[in-house]
């Protein structure tokens, strides 16, 4: 083994000064520390783009349960089969929106796409918008709600003539609210048999 040409260093020995200088210091912390305190915890912070806003931001999405959607199911129920929440026209409060079909032993019943929202007091949640209308025999797939924007894929047929059983269409659709209704959107070129 070789020998260093530098001699050992004087901070890799402890003396007694180290000590007194260490203990000065963490005498130092703990006095400033009593006397410069944190603000008071919360149990949730509000984001700072939050804080600006009432308290109708923390009403609760409108529930599906107890809601008569406008589709005539004659003896059986209506049954939501998809749903997502989120803020669809900007005010603060969430809208559920919801694919609901008839609970039909066989077949494949069409889907109708509606919007619910309750009043800023909190009432029952009602349908406002219908996005889908079931009399148009579409199922509706690839269902998201992202971007204040609801999305689906929406499978259909090209003819009376085609069976419910196999849709021969299948079309990318998205709604957007755009202040007083809700517009529907497909990009050019996208119905594919």
């Amino acid at each position: 083994m070789q020998q260093s040409a530098v001699p050992e260093l004087a901070h890799t020995q402890t003396r007694p000064i180290h000590w007194v200088a260490t203990a000065t210091a963490v005498a130092g912390v703990v006095a400033l520390s009593s006397v410069v305190q944190p603000g008071s915890a919360t149990a949730a912070q509000s984001a700072p783009a939050a804080r600006g806003r009432s308290a109708a931001a923390a009403v609760a999405p409108p529930g599906t349960a107890g809601v008569r959607f406008p589709l005539d199911c004659g003896p059986v129920k209506a049954v939501v089969v998809k749903k997502a929440t989120g803020d669809l026209d900007g005010d603060g409060r969430p809208e559920t929106v919801a694919v609901v079909h008839c609970d039909a032993p066989m077949g494949t019943p069409p889907d109708g796409v509606y919007v619910l929202t309750r009043s800023a007091d909190g009432g029952k949640p009602r349908v406002v918008a219908t996005l889908v209308e079931p009399k148009e025999r579409l199922t509706v797939t690839d269902f998201a709600l992202r971007a204040r924007a609801v999305s689906a894929t929406l499978l259909g047929y090209s003819s009376d003539a085609v069976p419910s059983c196999c849709p021969d269409v299948k079309t990318p659709a998205s709604w957007r609210w755009n202040g007083s209704a809700f517009l529907r959107s497909t990009p050019a070129g996208t119905r594919s048999v």
